[in-house]
C-alpha cells in the first residue's frame, strides 16, 4: 500500500485527486442501451456472451424458483447465520423508516392529505466482479420489501458456466425474492428500464456496480428512478488521541479491499498517532495481497475540530470518528453516507450486519444524497379535497394568480365553482 501525506491545509479536492479518473464509457453504454431497447432478450443474450463469456439462451435468463431455493443448501452454516443476522437487522432499521400519512386541514376548509406510497415494481442490481455480494442483495431486497414493494426483480451477472452465484441465490430465497435474472452490466440495467420479452420494466433501479452499470443508471433516469450513481468505495477515519492504531489500520485496509481506486484516508491532529497508524498499515498490508495496490492519504490536521471539518468537506461514503470523547465531535458531521462513532464501530459492521444500509452515496454526493432506504422505493402523493364553500373562498385568489400568468381558462375553472 502506498502512503501520501498531506499538510494541515490540505483541501478535500487535493485528497480526492488521489483517485484515478473514472472510465469514459458514456458512448459505449449508450450503444448497449439502444441495442437492448431494440433487440430485447436476443440482445441481452449476445451481450452476455460478449461480456460475461456465458452462453445463456433467452428462455434461460430467469432463474427457476427451485434453483433459488436449492442454493440455500450450498451455504456453510456460519454464512447462513450471518445472512439471517444481516436480514433481521436491516429489516428492523428499514421498518422504522416508514412514515405515516399526513393530513392538513387549512383555514378555507380545504384538506390536503399527503400519502406515502410504494412504487409498484423495483429492480435491484447485485454486482459480480471479483466475488459475489449476497450482502448487497440483503441491503436492496430487505429494504424494498419493507418499503412495500410487491414485485422485485434482481439481476446478477452469471459466471462463465452460465449460473448466478449460489450465495446470491440463497440470499434471494431468504429475502423472499423469486424473480432473478442471469444478466449483468449495462444490458441488465437496460432490460430493467425498458423491458424485454422476459423482463417486465420496473419503476426504480437500485444497487452498486461498475462504471458501465452506473453510467447506464445515469442514462435511464427519467425512464425510471434510481438510488444514485455510485463510484469507488471511500473511508475517511478521523482519529484523535486514545485511538487504537492497529484497529484504525485494519479499518483502512478493510475498505481498501474494494479496489485500488478506493479512497482511504486518515485525518489526525496527533502526529504520533498518525505515525503509529502508518507503521501498522505497512506491517499489516505486507501479508494481505488484496490491498497491495491501494493508496492511503494521511493528513496532519491542526486540531480535532479541523480534522472533522475536513472529513465533512470530503463528504465520504463512510466516515469514522475514533479516539477519546469523539461523541462530542459527531454533531459536527453533516455530510457522510454513514457515520461510525467510537472504537468498535468499524465500517465493516455497516457493510454487513449493523443494520444500516451499505448502498451509500460516493464521490462527495453525501452532501445532498442519502443512503438507500425505504424512501428510495416510495413516493409522496397529495390528495386534495375542497368541501362545500371552500372553492368559493379560494377562487378569487386563484383566478387572480392564473390571469397574471396568462391562463384565463384556469381562472374560469376556479370561478365557475365559486
Amino acid at each position: 500500500m502506498r502512503v501520501t501525506r498531506f499538510a494541515a491545509d490540505a483541501s478535500a479536492a487535493a485528497i480526492r485527486a488521489l483517485q484515478p479518473a473514472p472510465l469514459a464509457v458514456e458512448d459505449e453504454v449508450r450503444a448497449i442501451l439502444d441495442e437492448v431497447r431494440s433487440g430485447g432478450d436476443a440482445a441481452v443474450e449476445r451481450l452476455t456472451a460478449a461480456f460475461d463469456q456465458a452462453d445463456i439462451a433467452p428462455e434461460q435468463l430467469a432463474v427457476p424458483p427451485a434453483e433459488i431455493e436449492a442454493a440455500v443448501g450450498t451455504l456453510e452454516r456460519p454464512v447462513l447465520a450471518g445472512l439471517r443476522t444481516a436480514i433481521a437487522n436491516v429489516r428492523a432499521v428499514a421498518r422504522a423508516q416508514i412514515r405515516e400519512n399526513v393530513v392538513v386541514d387549512l383555514e378555507d376548509a380545504q384538506r390536503v392529505e399527503v400519502a406515502d406510497l410504494p412504487v409498484r415494481r423495483a429492480g435491484a442490481y447485485v454486482p459480480g466482479g471479483r466475488a459475489p455480494y449476497p450482502s448487497t442483495l440483503v441491503m436492496c431486497a430487505v429494504t424494498a420489501r419493507e418499503a412495500g414493494i410487491e414485485e422485485l426483480a434482481v439481476c446478477a451477472p452469471p459466471g462463465p458456466e452460465g449460473r448466478a452465484h449460489p450465495a446470491v441465490l440463497a440470499a434471494c430465497y431468504l429475502c423472499g425474492v423469486t424473480e432473478v435474472y442471469r444478466m449483468g452490466g449495462a444490458q441488465a440495467i437496460a432490460a430493467l428500464a425498458y423491458g424485454t420479452e422476459s423482463v417486465t420494466p420496473v419503476d426504480v433501479i437500485v444497487g452498486p456496480g461498475n462504471a458501465y452499470v452506473q453510467e447506464a443508471k445515469r442514462q435511464v433516469v427519467g425512464m425510471v428512478g434510481i438510488d444514485g450513481v455510485a463510484g469507488p468505495s471511500e473511508l475517511v477515519v478521523v482519529a484523535v488521541g486514545g485511538a487504537d492504531p492497529e484497529l484504525v489500520a485494519l479499518d483502512l485496509l478493510a475498505q481498501a479491499e474494494h479496489g485500488a481506486d478506493s479512497l482511504v484516508a486518515l485525518i489526525s491532529p496527533d502526529r504520533r498517532l498518525a505515525a503509529e497508524v502508518e507503521s501498522a498499515v505497512g506491517r499489516l498490508a505486507g501479508s494481505r495481497q488484496s490491498v497491495a495496490d491501494a493508496t492511503l492519504a494521511i493528513v496532519d490536521a491542526s486540531d480535532a475540530r479541523a480534522a472533522v471539518a475536513l472529513g465533512d468537506a470530503l463528504a465520504p461514503e463512510h466516515l469514522q470518528l475514533v479516539g477519546d470523547d469523539v461523541e462530542r465531535l459527531a454533531p459536527q458531521v453533516r455530510a457522510a453516507g454513514c457515520l461510525f462513532v467510537g472504537r468498535d464501530a468499524g465500517t465493516a459492521f455497516g457493510d454487513y450486519v449493523a443494520g444500516s444500509n451499505h448502498v451509500l452515496p460516493t464521490g462527495g454526493a453525501a452532501r445532498f444524497q442519502s443512503a438507500l432506504s425505504v424512501e428510495t422505493f416510495r413516493r409522496r402523493m397529495a390528495r386534495v379535497s375542497l368541501p362545500e364553500g371552500a372553492a368559493a373562498r379560494l377562487a378569487s385568489a386563484g383566478a387572480a394568480l392564473a390571469r397574471a400568468e396568462g391562463f384565463e381558462v384556469h381562472a374560469e375553472s376556479m370561478e365557475r365553482r365559486a
